[in-house]
C-alpha cells in the first residue's frame, strides 16, 4: 500500500482509537488523523457510571492509551476539533478551525449523544446528564452536594448512577416509564430481578410514570409527574437513552437509517468511507439483521474491524453483541441480542436468590441470549450455544451439573 496514503478518523473515541491502533499493528505507514471534538484523548465510557463515579478506579484508566502513546506511534491527534463536514467527492474533511484534510479513507466514529429532557424545567440548575468524562466529573460534585437524588430513566445509566449515589448514603428515586426497570431489554423474568435488587438498597421505583415538568427557582428542587404527585429532589440524573451523532454524515449525503448504514465489513455505499462504534448501524451475517449497539466492547471490535477492512482485508463483523454492568454486589456480562418479544422461554441456571446464575433467552428451543451473574468464565461457551443454533433441551441446560458444552 503507498505509504503516502492518509487514513482520517472522526471521533477520537474507543472505536476510532482502536482503529488506529489496529492500523498501526498491521503495518499501516501512512498518514492517520485521529479529530476528536473532546479535549480529552481516546477514553473508555463504562468507568463513567462504574468505577469513577464510585471513586473506586483513578482517572488514568478510563484512558484507552498513555499519553504518549499517540505521538509514538506516529498519529496526528486533533482534540477540541469538530469535522463541520465531509466532501466525498474531493474527498476531504473540513474542520471548525477551517483546516481541511484530505482522505484516501475515511472511518466515522463519532458515537452518540443524550436524548434531552423536553419538559419545563429541564434547564435548571442540577439537572445532569452522563455521558463525557467531564459529565462524571460534574455528577460526582453533584452526588456530594446532594440530600435526594431522582433518576428519570431505569435503564443500565439510570441504574448504575442509582447503585453508586446509594454507596455515598443519598436518597434515591428512580423514575421509569415502563412496569420494571430494564424491561425492554431484558423482559419481565430478569427485570424483575433488577426491581428487587435496588428496592433491597433502599431505592425508591416509581414505575408506569410520566415526568411533566421539573420544579425550582434557579436549583431544581423536584419532578413533577403525570399523576399529579411530586417526587422531591436537589438533583436529577437524566438517563432516557442516546441517539447517534450522524448529521455529519447525513449531510454528506450517506444513508443514516437507524445509524450510518453500512455493510458487514463496516463499508457505507461510498467505498472510502467507513463507519464503526455507537453511529454504525452494520449488517450482522450470523444473526441476519442490521444491528446498532451501544456498548464498550462493540466499539472496540468494531474499531478493529473497521481499521483492516479500510486496508483491503476481508475483515467482517460477526461478534455477537456483549455488554457487561456492575451493581451493589451484582456483577453481570451479557452476549447475544433479543428483539422485545422475540424470546418464548427464559431459563434459569443456578441460585437466582443468591445472585449466582445464568439466565437463557430461547425461541423455539435456540438460545438466541445468555446473561452471567456473579458467574464467570462461562461467556464462551453461552457464545458456542447462541452459534450453534441447535435446540436444546431446557433441563439440562437449567442443570448446573451438566456443562454448558454438554448440554
Amino acid at each position: 500500500m503507498d505509504p503516502k496514503q492518509t487514513f482520517v478518523i472522526v471521533g477520537a473515541s474507543l472505536a476510532g482509537a482502536a482503529a488506529a491502533q489496529v492500523l498501526r499493528e498491521e503495518g499501516f505507514d501512512g498518514q492517520i488523523v485521529l479529530i476528536g471534538s473532546e479535549p480529552n484523548r481516546p477514553y473508555e465510557r463504562p468507568p463513567l457510571s462504574k468505577g469513577l463515579l464510585l471513586g473506586t478506579a483513578p482517572l488514568e484508566d478510563v484512558f484507552v492509551h498513555p499519553s504518549d502513546w499517540y505521538a509514538w506511534n506516529d498519529i496526528d491527534l486533533r482534540l477540541a476539533t469538530t469535522v463541520t463536514s465531509i466532501d466525498r467527492a474531493a474527498r476531504v474533511v473540513v474542520c471548525d478551525d477551517g483546516r481541511r484534510v484530505g482522505y484516501d479513507r475515511l472511518l466515522l466514529t463519532t458515537g452518540s449523544e443524550p436524548r434531552r429532557l423536553t419538559v419545563p424545567g429541564a434547564g435548571l440548575d442540577g439537572v445532569v446528564y452522563l455521558r463525557r468524562l467531564e459529565d462524571c466529573e460534574l455528577l460526582k460534585i453533584e452526588i456530594d452536594r446532594a440530600s435526594r437524588v431522582a433518576i428519570i430513566g431505569g435503564g443500565w445509566i439510570g441504574l448504575e448512577v442509582a447503585a453508586a449515589a446509594r454507596a455515598a448514603g443519598r436518597e434515591v428515586a428512580v423514575i421509569e416509564t415502563a412496569e420494571l426497570p430494564l424491561l425492554r431489554v431484558l423482559g419481565r423474568e430478569v427485570a424483575q430481578i433488577y426491581a428487587d435488587l435496588h428496592h433491597a438498597h433502599g431505592v425508591r421505583l416509581l414505575l408506569g410514570a410520566q415526568v411533566v415538568g421539573l420544579t425550582g427557582d434557579g436549583l431544581v428542587t423536584g419532578v413533577e409527574l403525570a399523576d399529579g404527585s411530586a417526587v422531591p429532589a436537589d438533583l436529577v440524573v437524566v438517563g432516557i437513552g442516546i441517539t447517534p451523532v450522524v448529521a455529519l454524515a447525513a449531510d454528506a449525503g450517506l444513508d443514516v437509517t437507524g445509524g450510518v448504514l453500512v455493510d458487514e465489513h463496516l463499508c457505507t455505499a461510498d467505498p472510502a468511507v467507513f463507519a464503526a462504534g455507537d453511529v454504525a448501524n452494520a449488517y450482522h451475517p450470523t444473526l441476519r439483521r442490521r444491528l446498532r449497539v451501544e456498548h464498550w466492547e462493540n466499539a472496540r471490535r468494531q474499531g478493529a474491524i473497521a481499521a483492516k477492512a479500510m486496508l483491503g482485508q476481508d475483515a467482517t463483523f460477526d461478534r455477537l453483541p456483549y455488554f457487561f454492568s456492575d451493581q451493589y454486589d451484582l456483577g453481570m456480562e451479557y452476549v447475544g441480542y433479543v428483539e422485545p418479544g422475540e424470546a418464548d422461554q427464559v431459563v434459569f441456571r443456578g441460585e437466582v436468590r443468591r445472585h449466582e446464575f445464568i439466565a437463557f433467552w430461547l425461541a423455539g428451543g435456540r438460545v438466541l441470549a445468555g446473561m452471567n451473574v456473579n458467574v464467570w468464565d462461562v461467556v464462551g461457551d453461552i457464545e458456542d450455544l447462541i452459534a450453534s443454533a441447535r435446540t436444546v433441551d431446557p433441563a439440562r441446560l437449567a442443570d448446573p451439573s451438566i456443562p454448558l458444552a454438554a448440554v
